[in-house]
């Protein structure tokens, strides 16, 4: 099942995409409007959509929604970073003795299609295509074994990163933080529809070129391992986002800098998801607020 959060008519709303149709959850009781309280309610939620779609009844043309981020208000946004092999050889780095995460803020979220702003403060605007995916249920202490229980589903991020700001403190948070940093989607595929998330071709083009071709098996830490590891620390909860690092083929290793650039296209492409796909802009006058 592919779960989106769309808007129709400036209305929000939680639905799937079967083919080149939305089935819209709108009026139906069972069918929670936002995606973390669908997560939240678990497998009730997931059988009141499996319900509407085998009833054939509420579509809506593709072409006529917006899909937002999947999620666009997580509690937490977790990212890992370092965990490919040849994108640790790529920096010059060593491999982390433990897995390497850090945290983006949820206000840098968008959705497809939603354009990337290049800061006034910095040109180093760079991507970073991931899998990501979402927990489904509260949980803690989970071990590895059971850790594909806690995960509703996986999408698509990119990891924004303003390579100058990123270098300011060693969280690399505010350089992960600016607005537009994190678009996130275009839906959630839940689990039961991604046979092994550790055997997905990952790849990332900016306009016609392609600068990422990695897969998932090269992981370091999978995803299963992630869920184990935060959760010795950290209660994870229904909606968090945790991104799981990315190939190599980075803009800031590139020579010449293959920095992102107004006008230019970033599209990321993972196996059995789909594609995200953004413009980049300049950041617009209408951001400054004070």
């Amino acid at each position: 099942m592919k779960l989106v959060t769309f808007t129709h008519n400036h209305e929000t709303r939680v639905g799937a995409v079967i083919d080149d149709v939305v089935v819209d959850s709108n009026g139906n009781a069972d069918i929670p409007s936002t995606m973390l309280a669908f997560l939240t309610q678990g497998d009730i939620a997931l059988t009141a959509m499996q319900n509407l779609i085998n009833s054939g009844d509420a579509r809506i043309p593709l072409k006529e929604v917006t899909l937002n981020a999947p999620v666009p208000n997580p509690q937490k946004y977790l990212a890992l970073s370092l965990n490919y092999a040849d994108h640790i050889a790529e920096t010059g780095r060593d491999q982390p003795k433990y897995p390497s995460f850090f945290t983006k803020q949820s206000s840098c979220i968008i959705g497809y299609g939603e354009a990337i702003h290049q800061p006034k403060v910095s040109d180093k605007l760079d991507y970073e295509g991931e899998l990501a995916f979402v927990i489904g249920k509260r949980c803690r202490h989970v071990p590895v074994e059971k850790a594909h229980e806690v995960i509703a589903g996986y999408t698509i991020a990119n990891d924004v990163s303003i390579r100058d700001w990123q270098m300011h403190s060693a969280t690399m948070m505010i350089g992960k933080s600016f607005d537009t940093a994190g678009p996130l989607g275009p839906w959630i595929v839940t689990s039961d529809d991604i046979k092994d998330p550790h055997h997905l071709s990952i790849k990332t083009w900016v306009d016609s070129e392609l600068r990422q071709d990695g897969n998932t098996q090269q992981m370091i830490t999978n995803c299963y391992e992630m869920v184990a590891y935060l959760s010795q620390a950290m209660t994870l909860e229904p909606g968090d986002i945790i991104t799981t690092g990315t190939p190599s083929g980075v803009g800031v290793k590139m020579q010449p800098r293959g920095y992102l650039k107004p006008g230019q296209t970033v599209r990321i492409e993972i196996e059995g998801i789909g594609e995200l796909s953004n413009p980049v802009i300049k950041e617009p006058e209408s951001t400054v607020m004070y």
